[in-house]
């Protein structure tokens, strides 16, 4: 499959089926609020390293999160029991962001760049973009943040401050999207992590017909 080029002037993707299949759909284009609503709408996201031109991907099968299907493990009930844990939305979008930048830097690298946190800010003040952070006997203890659009929420990056921090957060906040009636946390890419927190994959055309009929998609 090629990988289409993208106008920086007009908001437009190619059809998802097009993508390659490590996920790759397309190159270029900027990262204003209009075309970020319409790739995850679509089940496209950007994901590239600082410097390069931006990349957007859409794999063929996602790796999902039924907000009702959060798996809480033995220890994370132990851990959950011991200490106070409180749910904090949007507690400071940027330094959330930021927090995540920075845990992944000093590890296994970033792709939030300052053009990455400077879009996401902008999709958060346009009311797209949510953080959600736990506090651990009130003190962070670690969060994350992603993209909601109508009942599906899109998850981007993670950090924790605490050992079980972004655990923590992650099982408060499926729990508050499945009173929602949110239909899915899409986790983009497989990890053995989010797997144990009961990740599972989706065909294409699941994920697709879940993905218009959370987001009103036309």
């Amino acid at each position: 499959m090629p990988v289409f080029d993208l106008n920086k002037y007009e908001i437009s993707f190619p059809d998802p089926v097009y993508a390659r299949s490590d996920g790759l759909l397309a190159i270029g284009g900027d990262l204003r609020v209009e075309r970020l609503l319409l790739a995850y709408m679509h089940g496209i996201f950007p994901w590239y390293d600082p410097g390069e031109e931006i990349l957007w991907w859409c794999p063929k099968e996602r790796f999902v999160i039924f907000p009702s299907e959060i798996h809480v493990s033995r220890s994370m009930k132990k851990y959950m029991k011991k200490h106070s844990l409180t749910l904090v939305l949007n507690r400071d979008f940027a330094d959330t962001v930021h927090r995540c930048r920075i845990k992944r830097e000093f590890t296994e690298g970033t792709w939030i760049s300052d053009e990455m946190e400077a879009a996401y800010q902008r999709l958060h003040e346009a009311g797209y973009a949510v953080a959600a952070e736990v506090l651990e006997d009130g003190e962070l203890a670690g969060g994350f943040y992603g993209v909601s659009i109508g009942r599906c929420f899109f998850g981007e990056s993670m950090y924790s401050e605490k050992e079980n921090g972004s655990k923590a957060a992650l099982i408060a906040f499926a729990r508050l999207l499945e009173q929602e009636q949110f239909l899915f946390i899409d986790c983009q890419f497989h990890t053995g992590h989010l797997e144990r927190m009961g990740g599972s994959f989706l065909s294409w055309e699941t994920y697709d017909r879940l993905l218009a009929e959370g987001t009103g998609r036309l």
